[in-house]
């Protein structure tokens, strides 16, 4: 993976927050980022070019350089950096949505990009220069992105506004101009394979026929019908007899949604085949079988990930962004709850053997969520477990877990059968504000066969919750829920596995919430005692 130093004088969360996800480096100045450490070096400016950046510019062994958004209007042209670049600029376009094409950094065609910015529109361009994207101003093709060979020096007129850094796109488009400048090029698609193919299993399908660079040509379960409903989307599907075969086979990436007392088992073994691994929640009942997992991926140069897919949940993208914004201040206390009245389902979903228990049933999404938007160090764990109804299952039917942090702040998530009236999803305090998501209730209306009513009424979870936002004042503001790009994780994942590209989701965050779940499970053993995830 290309090591990419992202030197900024930009005070600007949303910048760092993006530096972050795509898990580069950070330097406030030239002088934290030695070109020995680094395979390029993107500068994100907007004061002007100081000796530091002619001495690097001058370094003759330093990393290709790519200058980006604010710096080209900051550095301008005359004899400058952006001269050595090879590009020269007249105007400034007005800030408005601009659409960015590229055949050559989008090699899969996963479409333009739109940004909303202002463009510095370019009045030249020398021979030597190569144009990697571009953007149409009424008639006229103006460069976005460029290379030159010969000063080693890129740019990428995008990126001044702030809220470009928020699109994982644009986020991709840099690092392909990284890539062309190092020389990196992307790999052949993937080829995958399903192990199990259930509900979640037909959602895996659906989007690797979707996703650029995801090739499914595999499905083994054990159940044939299962197997002919996938071969509906896709009839060349080879069906091996069982995993093993599966694990044998040419598939590059095996998508294991098996049951969860499973998971670490046919990780470890895909991962020994040198394949890479996509796992169901959660990623294992231990912390233990976890970090064994990682170990046996780095042993094998593979990639391991889990499939948090509610972390593009509408109503928590409007969540996290409120708390990322500040908009809360700072949250200390927040509040998780899911559930209702009514029996469990009586597959293995609902047996503690198989599934860890109801901690690890929805907590696997939910603590995956609360951990993401408290930002600090789990201190403590405290649960307890109810078992008071549902005796034919061995889940419990009521759970509480309850989190403190190293800053003080603390988190609880219950998960329940046993409510008959139901808390909000959402309870989230700050020093400057509050949210509170209650759940919808939302009816599905159709016709029978002989034209009479039809209303099909949905679980809470089945619908994003609303969120309101309560003002110190008295006053509450409904946040906007974003709708999320379709298959936002599986398009994460073939960057990852064919451009190189960083996830936002790790492996080694959901080990942490297995951590916690386990040190749950272990409080709910022993009357509530406190307990440090492992």
């Amino acid at each position: 993976m290309t090591s990419v130093t992202v030197v900024s004088a930009l005070a600007d969360s949303t910048l760092d927050t993006a530096v972050s996800q795509a898990h580069w480096q950070a330097a406030a100045g030239l002088e934290q980022a030695p070109p020995d450490r680094s395979d390029a070096i993107v500068v994100v400016t907007d004061q002007p070019a100081g000796p530091d950046i002619v001495a690097l510019l001058e370094a003759p062994d330093r990393p290709p350089v790519v200058l980006v958004g604010p710096t080209v209007r900051s550095w301008g042209s005359g004899g400058g950096p952006v001269d050595a670049a090879g590009v020269s600029f007249a105007d400034m376009s007005r800030r408005h949505e601009i659409r960015v094409r590229s055949d050559v950094l989008d090699p899969r065609g996963e479409g333009d990009l739109l940004v909303v910015d202002n463009l510095p529109l370019v009045d030249k361009v020398m021979p030597d220069v190569e144009v990697l994207a571009t953007a149409a101003m009424g008639l006229d093709q103006h460069a976005v992105a460029t290379w030159r060979p010969e000063t080693s020096l890129g740019v990428l007129t995008v990126g001044g506004d702030p809220a470009a850094w928020e699109s994982w796109r644009f986020l991709r488009l840099l690092r392909r101009l990284v890539d062309h400048a190092v020389g990196r090029t992307e790999r052949a698609p993937v080829r995958v394979g399903l192990l199990g193919y259930g509900a979640i299993g037909h959602e895996h399908a659906r989007a690797c026929m979707a996703v650029p660079g995801l090739d499914l040509v595999s499905v083994c379960d054990s159940n044939p019908a299962r197997v002919d409903v996938a071969r509906q989307l896709v009839p060349s599907l080879a069906s091996p007899a069982d995993g093993r075969a599966l694990l044998d086979s040419d598939v590059d990436l095996v998508v294991v949604s098996t049951p969860p007392d499973s998971h670490a088992g046919w990780a470890l073994a895909a991962l020994a085949a040198g394949k890479h691994v996509v796992l169901e929640k959660p990623m294992a009942l231990s912390a233990a079988e976890a970090d064994a997992v990682l170990s046996a991926a780095a042993d094998n140069d593979r990639h391991v990930v889990v499939y948090q897919n509610r972390r593009w949940d509408p109503d928590f993208l409007a969540l996290r962004r409120a708390v990322d914004d500040g908009r809360l201040g700072e949250v200390f206390h927040l509040e998780a709850f899911v559930g209702g009245h009514g029996h469990p389902c009586n597959y293995w979903h609902s047996d503690a053997a198989v599934s860890g228990g109801a901690i690890f049933d929805w907590g696997s999404h939910y603590l995956d969520q609360v951990l993401l938007l408290m930002g600090s160090e789990v201190s403590g764990v405290t649960a307890a477990n109810h078992k008071r109804r549902w005796h034919d299952v061995t889940n419990a039917d009521h759970s509480r877990l309850s989190l403190t942090f190293d800053d003080g702040a603390e988190a609880t998530f219950i998960h329940s059968d046993l409510a008959a009236a139901l808390k909000p999803k959402w309870y989230v305090l700050g020093t400057e504000g509050a949210i509170v998501g209650t759940w919808r209730q939302e009816t599905v209306v159709a016709r029978t066969d002989i034209g009479t009513l039809d209303e099909d009424r949905l679980a809470p979870a089945d619908s994003p919750a609303n969120l309101d936002l309560h003002h110190p004042d008295g006053s509450v503001t409904r946040l906007a829920t974003p709708s999320p790009a379709p298959y936002a994780f599986h398009r994460e994942l073939a960057d990852q596995l064919v451009a190189g590209l960083p996830m936002s989701v790790t492996a080694q965050q959901s080990r942490h919430v297995v951590s916690v779940m386990e040190a749950a499970e272990t409080s709910a053993a022993t009357g509530g005692a406190v307990v440090v995830p492992a």
